[in-house]
Order: C-alpha cells, then sequence, then structure tokens
C-alpha cells in the first residue's frame, strides 16, 4: 500500500513538473492551489482567484458578457490591478485550450497592453 502511495505521489509531482515548465509562474504556488488551477481550467472565475499569485499586481480579468446559455465569458477584454486600475485590452483576449497555454497568452496580452500604453504616452 505504501509502495502505491509512494508512485502516486511521484506520479502527481511529475504531472505538476510538466504543468510548470509550460507556465513557469505555477512555481509560485502552493501544489493544492495549483491542482485546484488545473481542475478548474475551463472555470475562468475560478482560475481568476490565482491570477494574483501568478502575476504580482493583479487581481482579476474583466470579461466580455456571456452569451446566451453561457454561465460565464472566456473573453477577457481588460484587467484590474490590486489596487483598483483598470486597463483594457486593445484586442480581446479568449481563454481557450490548457490552463497553461493560455494563461501564457494572458502574459502576452498583458505585456503587449503595457507596451502599446507606454507606446502611446510618449
Amino acid at each position: 500500500m505504501n509502495s502505491s502511495i509512494r508512485q502516486c505521489e511521484k506520479s502527481l509531482n511529475d504531472y505538476l513538473e510538466q504543468k510548470k515548465k509550460v507556465f513557469p509562474r505555477f512555481y509560485f504556488l502552493s501544489n493544492q492551489n495549483l491542482l485546484t488551477i488545473l481542475s478548474n481550467g475551463n472555470n475562468l472565475p475560478k482560475v481568476c482567484e490565482f491570477l494574483g499569485d501568478c502575476f504580482d499586481g493583479l487581481k482579476t480579468l474583466i470579461f466580455a458578457p456571456p452569451k446566451p446559455g453561457q454561465e460565464f465569458s472566456k473573453v477577457g477584454v481588460g484587467m484590474t490591478s490590486k489596487d483598483g486600475e483598470i486597463v483594457n485590452f486593445e484586442t480581446p483576449f479568449e481563454a481557450s485550450g490548457p490552463v497553461e497555454n493560455y494563461l501564457n497568452d494572458l502574459e502576452f496580452k498583458m505585456r503587449e497592453t503595457l507596451h502599446l500604453i507606454l507606446e502611446n504616452a510618449k
């Protein structure tokens, strides 16, 4: 029984390590929080609860209204900082696919947006 438990723990840790390699900001999370994110990858409001742990200063995303029949939207139109500042994305961001992939896309969208804001301010 103990051998089986050790094998399960090793497999779980290997799985989490693979996810962390795809999205390195997962290293900032506890394994419990990471498991919560991975198991709720299609539930954006649940994933947003942990964005502040992955991105310093970010509180949550602002989403477009959900389409009829949808519980929530997967289209982000902006972001809110922990200080309450709202920054709108130049173009919408769609959270689709595995959570580690769309969080990488979100990171790119955040950088792109802030870069455009800085360029326009010059």
